[in-house]
């Protein structure tokens, strides 16, 4: 039995799927707390290259303790259907949360000028939030109620039902990870314009995807240049953008990537209590030593308690013997 200082813990993996700034109280607060977690992290899993850069620079961690993998996307259940678009109309598709980060803002101007420009434009807007009265004031000053639809809050099984309905994506976010938005109207064959922040620019390709600076002028340009792409029939084909997304963002493929992280972890030494103590310790947060001593202690009285030898331990699952058992039983 090793010494309490030498305790072993277990291994631990944390996927991180945010993007913050450095400048604010709250930013400082929570990289800080960020800081506090990964001390005795072994690895940690960002979703794009920019959320990688963002982790290490908050986190202060080492940029080899930290993989990319992107999130992935149900292509089946995000399927096109061109037939559901309206013939005599452009309709451009906002799914989002109504929030200043989300660019409400922005989403507000556009309407306003896009649909004062072009008389076929209509916005079909699923989201809810503090914000959403930005674009019902929008909607009753300048009088798009037939052409400004908000459909509220949304479950995720019924966004492809509006998607579907759409020409244009729209995405006015200030700042992003990832944006699964953007993936699955891909996936249902929409022209996606967007803002260039985040890591955004990582994850379509150009002839998928219209960047534009956050900005109501550049996003305008952006519509537009969508716009008339449509109306020379430029936009790549419905299924053909569903089996690219497909190709890059299919869960069998996410998965593995994950599972060699998940083994990569296994295979490291546990890290010692005196180790966990000292990562801590350099975090600059000394009060969290005590919580992390009282955990300890706590685990120590449990394992007297109700040791651990007395617990089932969860045996490995192997596909490949139920695969076996249930042929077995398909041919009796």
């Amino acid at each position: 039995m090793e010494s309490q200082l030498g305790y072993r813990l277990n291994r631990v993996a944390i996927p991180d799927h945010s993007l913050f700034g450095f400048a604010d109280a709250s930013a400082l607060i929570t990289n800080k707390l960020l800081q506090i977690s990964l001390a005795a992290c072994n690895h940690c899993i960002c979703v794009s290259h920019t959320g990688k850069e963002n982790t290490v620079l908050r986190g202060k961690v080492e940029s080899d303790r930290v993989s990319v993998i992107p999130n992935a996307v149900d292509t089946y259940a995000f399927t096109p259907n061109p037939s559901q678009r309206a013939q005599c109309q452009i309709t451009i598709v906002v799914v989002s949360r109504l929030v200043y980060r989300k660019g409400v803002d922005l989403t507000a101007q556009l309407i306003a000028d896009i649909c004062h420009k072009f008389k076929q434009i209509h916005f079909l807007i699923a989201g809810d939030g503090p914000k959403r009265w930005l674009l019902e004031e929008v909607r009753e000053r300048k009088g798009l109620q037939d052409r400004v639809v908000l459909l509220g809050a949304l479950e995720h099984s019924q966004v492809r039902n509006v998607l579907v309905k759409g020409d244009i994506f729209l995405n006015t976010s200030l700042t992003e990870a990832y944006c699964m938005a953007i993936v699955e109207a891909v996936s249902c064959g929409l022209k996606v314009v967007s803002t260039k922040v985040g890591g955004i620019p990582e994850v379509l390709p150009e002839d998928l995807i219209i960047l534009t600076e956050p900005t109501v002028p550049a996003l305008m340009e952006g519509l537009e240049q969508a716009i008339e792409e449509l109306n020379r029939d430029k936009f790549v084909c419905p299924y053909e953008c569903n089996k690219r997304v497909e190709h890059c963002y299919n869960w069998f493929n996410i998965a593995s990537r994950t599972e060699i992280v998940y083994q990569s972890v296994t295979k490291e030494e546990s890290k010692t209590l005196s180790y966990i103590l000292q990562r801590h310790l350099s975090s600059g947060v000394w009060p969290y030593l005590l919580v992390v001593s009282l955990v300890f202690l706590m685990l120590k009285f449990y394992e007297f308690w109700i040791p651990s030898h007395n617990i089932d331990v969860a045996i490995n699952y192997n596909s490949k013997n139920r695969d076996n058992k249930n042929r077995e039983r398909n041919k009796e």
